[in-house]
């Protein structure tokens, strides 16, 4: 047996601390500390071969509250395989497991939470390298920025998309069509009974969301940043496909994997936003890309560079809620390198990834194209240009989003007056009352829901259209707010107002009545009110404010720590401590 002091890796004592000995508890000696974590470790059945190898972390976001984390334990299974095949030591370990339907207030509320215990988790825990295994929406994002701040190697493994039902010959999927279809509850063509049948269809097995919501686009995205093998993001959740790839991501691991860091670039995250525009891709993935690239030192990302980037990439991936079909489409097409394969002029080729060859070295590898009809060529796009569009003005200063693919071409330039909800309560109370002032040319403005005015800035910012109207026929509405709306909803719905209401942006002043005017094309958001009334209006807020005890003053716990360190969406909602400035 080796002497305790060469630490069972067949390494001189000088040498960088690997595998076991990475990170060890400090007992004040290190002889001690090594020798007590090896009897700990035996005590699981470990032998002294198997502890002298390169120790693989693999992250479990298995949950019973995460449905469309099910295959889990599959996962696991597939990608221990693989670390095991090349010769190197799976341990898996759990953390936070985040689900959009079972988090309150909201998932959003608790991704900046999960990024901390996935940092402190892979730091304080002896491993080589880390496979993160997530998929619902929040929890890549989460994962991602938790390993860029821990800075060791790591890979990305998403559990994958769910496949689609069927109801009454029609095929559904979650999470689009459950909007749809509640949509037509609403506006009573669907009764309470037809309700319920389609409910049991909707979701028809684990996976993420059957369509380009926000998990597909940050799988797709993670992808183009180099972070997921090619290939990697689209094979369905209960597929053979999606084991090989687990197996796959396995292999890498054991081996020469880079940290994220030296994968992640100002022209990787150029890619990654032209897959996002491409994709028609949720407007949450901004916010997420602006928090991953938070962390990256000397970044700089900017929602100037979405806007930019936009501009010159056309929508061609033929998804709902963009377009008609499903992410299981997508796959049999080709996948991400079908798409990055025509996408190949708008990129950045020499990009490094996971597999240490480039962008433009896997693309070149990867199938050759063939005829389909779900990714258009770049002559006949689905949209010419730019599928997601910052708009700026006096309304939002720093900004805010809209996905013009999925709105009403009739309501890309508009005027209208405001119908006004102070909050998410508010909404709820009046949104149906029958004397509710509001016709189809209103604009619904919706206030105190960013990240500070309602904690995890929920995505009730798809404001369902008022009854009435939805009983007249009406199906779009301009709406804007400084909350979120689900990646598979769609609709004319303006999001991620900068800076939000409750922290005084111009929104809090909106009153009921005020015209506002909307123009996509020139990118432009504004109140049509005197310059002098809208400081009038702000100086009265800040007069009050300064009056009154903030009703959701926190006294304790993570929901003060959330409140007193967030940012603004136009910086990616992280916690200014966690960035790379350390704010």
């Amino acid at each position: 047996m080796e002497p305790l002091s060469q630490h069972h890796t067949g390494r001189p004592d000088t040498a960088e601390p690997a595998g076991l000995r990475r990170g060890l508890t400090d007992y004040g000696d290190t002889g001690f500390s090594l020798f007590l974590r090896k009897a700990f470790i035996k005590g699981a059945g470990f032998s002294d071969d198997a502890l002298q190898r390169k120790i693989v972390g693999i992250i479990d976001t298995g949950s019973g509250y995460n449905p469309c984390h099910g295959n889990m334990p599959q996962l696991l299974e597939a990608v221990s395989r693989g670390v095991m095949l090349s010769g190197a030591l799976p341990i898996k370990f759990p953390t936070i497991s985040v689900h959009e339907a079972f988090s309150n207030p909201t998932s959003m509320f608790l991704r900046n939470l999960m990024s901390m215990d996935t940092e402190e988790m892979v730091r304080a825990q002896p491993m080589d390298a880390v496979i993160l295994v997530g998929g619902c929406d929040k929890t890549v994002p989460a994962q991602l920025m938790g390993a860029i701040s821990a800075g060791i190697p790591a890979i990305q493994l998403v559990v994958g998309p769910m496949v689609t039902g069927s109801h009454r010959g029609t095929r559904v999927g979650a999470c689009t069509d459950c909007r749809g279809y509640w949509g037509k509850h609403r506006a009573g063509i669907v009764d309470i009974e037809e309700i319920g049948q389609v409910n049991n269809e909707l979701v028809p097995g684990v996976g993420t969301c059957g369509v380009m919501g926000t998990a597909s686009t940050m799988a797709c995205v993670a992808e183009a940043l180099g972070l997921i093998p090619i290939g990697g993001a689209s094979p369905p959740a209960n597929s053979a496909a999606r084991l090989r790839v687990a197996e796959i991501t396995g292999r890498l691991a054991a081996g020469p994997l880079p940290t994220i860091n030296s994968i992640l670039t100002r022209n990787s995250f150029e890619n990654a936003i032209t897959v996002l525009q491409a994709i028609g891709g949720s407007t949450n993935a901004v916010v997420h890309l602006l928090a991953i690239a938070g962390r990256v030192e000397g970044l700089n990302l900017t929602l100037d560079d979405f806007d930019r980037i936009g501009q010159k990439t056309p929508l061609l991936v033929d998804l709902k809620p963009s377009g008609d079909n499903y992410m299981e489409d997508f796959h049999k097409a080709g996948g991400v390198p079908a798409l990055l394969r025509i996408l190949s002029p708008l990129l950045h080729l020499n990009e490094r990834t996971v597999t240490g060859r480039t962008l433009g070295e896997e693309i070149a590898a990867s199938s050759a194209l063939f005829p389909q009809s779900i990714i258009r060529p770049l002559c006949n796009p689905l949209v010419q240009d730019s599928a997601l569009v910052v708009l700026r003005g006096n309304l939002a200063p720093g900004g805010c989003i809209i996905k013009q693919s999925a709105m009403s071409l009739a309501l890309r330039k508009h005027t209208g007056r405001a119908v006004v909800f102070t909050s998410s309560r508010d909404l709820v109370n009046r949104i149906d009352d029958p004397n509710l002032d509001v016709d189809k040319d209103s604009i619904l403005v919706l206030q105190n829901i960013g990240p500070v005015g309602n904690p995890g800035m929920p995505e009730a910012g798809y404001i369902p259209i008022p009854k009435k109207l939805a009983r007249q026929g009406v199906t779009d509405i301009l709406r804007l707010s400084d909350g979120r709306m689900s990646g598979t909803a769609s609709g004319a719905v303006i999001l991620h107002i900068s800076p939000e209401a409750a922290v005084g942006g111009p929104l809090t002043i909106v009153q009921n009545g005020d015209l506002i005017e909307v123009d996509v094309q020139n990118r432009k958001l504004e109140l049509r009110i005197p310059a002098a009334e809208i400081e009038h209006r702000l100086d009265k807020w800040k007069t009050y404010q300064n009056g009154v005890r903030q009703e959701d003053q926190a006294r304790r716990g993570y929901r003060r720590l959330y409140l007193e360190n967030v940012l603004q969406a136009d910086r990616g909602v992280d916690f200014g401590f966690l960035t790379c400035k350390g704010e």
